[in-house]
């Protein structure tokens, strides 16, 4: 703050004057409220973990909706593409592919009782790798046969 020199009068009256003075308290009393404020370190703290979490919730949101629309994309474009298959393979493939898949099955409610009955605790703590590999060779099977053909 810049003084004006001792010679001139810094007022005209004396309410000019007290006018000057409550301007300046009330100058003074701003600075001093905006200084408390930024030393208030757990005040500012607060603030800044309470925009943290709204901006954090915004995000969740966003990735929620996001996660959302692309699930529904995938399950729209594997439809498609299960339309599609279903369109162009030929009715002998899918006899075929039918009739094993209903023995797959039976086979498989044979193999899972067989399974609980004789197989080693170690062996079933493993089923889902095996039942894996047996569709993997099933799927071979198929796919070798088509090419025979």
């Amino acid at each position: 703050m810049t003084q004006p020199p001792h010679d001139e009068p810094t007022a005209a009256s004396p309410e000019e004057l007290r006018r000057q003075v409550e301007q300046t308290r009330h100058e003074l009393g701003e600075t001093v409220e905006a200084l408390a404020a930024k030393t208030d370190v757990k005040a500012r703290a607060q603030e800044k973990a309470i925009a943290l979490k709204e901006q954090a919730g915004a995000l969740k949101e966003q990735a929620g909706s996001t996660a959302a629309h692309l699930s529904e994309q995938a399950r729209t474009k594997a439809a498609d593409a299960a339309h599609l298959l279903e369109e162009k393979v030929p009715a002998p493939v899918k006899d075929t592919a039918t009739a094993a898949a209903v023995q797959v099955r039976t086979k498989a409610g044979q193999a899972e009782q067989l399974w609980q009955d004789k197989a080693p605790r170690q062996v079933r703590d493993h089923r889902g790798a095996l039942i894996g590999a047996a569709a993997a060779v099933t799927l071979v099977y198929l796919l070798l046969r088509r090419g025979r053909k």
